[in-house]
């Protein structure tokens, strides 16, 4: 028998490649935080040997769920101020109290609660828009939990910088700082057209062609956008970012909520991806991303919570719901994004759009081990017919029992492993109550 590290036996396991694929009885080997098999369960007591062995009998297993746009400080501004269009809930309440309370200490404890929220409901793998990016990624790698972090750059001052090129500057010192971490990836984060101005566009195009780094930024994400784009520059913004060479594989656009049919065939010419994040515009009336013209376009479209304060979760498991109900009503028809779709748009195509997808995002042999555990058994799961379909359209994020990056058993039966709930709840009711304090 070969020696390995670990061994979980699953009732199903869903690899999410090759699409809508559910092996029953199945078992996944892992050695060197990597899958090194996938095999029937029977054969798999037959030929190896782990020094973990778990049995979870009633399981799916699959891999990480990959939440493509958050801010995962924002945790700490959860429900600070709901029920408000997006200009008046960012002008008036989100950026005075991020002038009046983010510094590195609120980013730390914001980015801890967000790592255990995310761990906890299963997701593996998040790309982070905030200041001081360099904390959440500290963070993230103490829990163990892979992460995508965003290079911010945005016209006006902050703590963090005084101006677009100090942004980069320590953006880019952030890259070189975590270019050996296997955790840790990097991305240019241009907050949005309308925060960035043409000379910082220009350069992040510039540097993204030098460093092969993707681009994360909010586009389309409102009809005032548009139509303010559209006075001071006299074209739609994604015109002014094609003109800056900005379209391309390397594009994440955020959104998109307001699209042309023109537009729609720009983004899958340029190969660019698109991260929806439908429980959040839904919540501040931002409009609805046409997701099944974007996948008839062939575009690939992975899926995203944003960030605490305008949701109010990072919960992936609802977002696919959502995401796979509001594309059937957007689209006029049942059969728009179908449960297979929408899981894959929360894990390979979330991936995908990182530059990850030879690395995380599907279950095969060779990649790294991010696999989550859910249990189907329960009054809330069964009768079970489909069990593709019902982690989309019947399961909670409360079913997630073990989550597991690069093989390291980070959530071990709904428990966190690596973060203490205690010290991350305390730090979250410190913070209230200075936020309070400021209203």
């Amino acid at each position: 028998m070969e020696r390995i590290d670990t061994l979980i036996h699953g009732r199903w396991v869903i690899p999410v490649e090759p699409d809508e694929t559910v092996l029953e009885h199945h078992s996944i080997a892992v050695s060197n935080g990597r899958i090194l098999d996938i095999l029937p369960s029977d054969r798999a007591r037959r030929r190896y040997q782990a020094d973990t062995v778990l049995e979870r009998s009633a399981h799916v297993l699959l891999p990480g769920l990959i939440n493509a746009h958050t801010h995962a400080a924002m945790n700490l501004m959860r429900g600070l101020a709901d029920d408000l269009p997006l200009m008046t809930w960012l002008q008036e309440h989100i950026w005075p109290a991020e002038q009046t309370h983010v510094g590195p200490e609120f980013v730390h404890d914001g980015s801890l609660s967000a790592c255990a929220e995310m761990l906890l409901g299963g997701v593996t793998c998040f790309n982070d828009m905030y200041f001081f990016p360099e904390v959440t990624a500290r963070v993230a790698s103490q829990a163990g939990m892979r992460a995508s972090l965003g290079m911010i750059v945005i016209d006006f001052p902050s703590a963090y910088a005084d101006n677009p090129r100090e942004y980069l500057d320590k953006g880019l010192a952030l890259r070189d700082e975590r270019r050996s971490d296997p955790l840790i990836s990097t991305v240019f984060a241009p907050h949005a057209p309308y925060t960035v101005g043409d000379e910082a566009l220009q350069r992040i195009a510039t540097l993204t062609g030098e460093l092969d780094a993707p681009v994360h930024m909010h586009i389309h994400e409102t009809a005032f956008e548009v139509a303010d784009a559209e006075k001071q520059h006299g074209k739609r913004p994604l015109a002014r970012l094609k003109d800056h060479g900005l379209l391309g594989p390397s594009l994440m656009a955020v959104h998109m909520t307001q699209l042309l049919d023109e537009e729609i065939a720009l983004l899958a010419e340029s190969n660019s991806s698109v991260i929806h994040c439908p429980e959040s515009n839904l919540k501040l009336a931002s409009g609805f991303c046409p997701v099944q013209k974007l996948l008839d376009a062939g575009i690939n479209v992975a899926l995203g919570t944003d960030g605490a304060a305008s949701n109010n979760d990072l919960d992936m498991f609802g977002e696919m719901r959502t995401a796979a109900l509001l594309a059937k009503g957007v689209a006029g028809d049942a059969a728009a994004l179908p449960a297979h779709q929408a899981l894959r748009m929360a894990t390979l195509n979330g991936a995908r759009a990182l530059g990850l997808e030879r690395e995380t995002g599907s279950l095969e042999v060779g990649k790294f081990a991010d696999i989550i555990a859910v249990d189907l058994a329960g009054i809330d799961t069964e009768p079970l017919y489909h069990p593709l379909s019902q982690l989309v359209y019947a399961v909670s994020r409360d079913r997630v029992t073990d989550v597991w990056v690069a093989g390291r058993h980070l959530v071990r039966e709904r428990a966190l492993t690596t973060i203490n709930p205690d010290d991350v709840l305390d730090r979250a009711r410190a913070w209230q109550q200075r936020l309070q304090a400021q209203a």
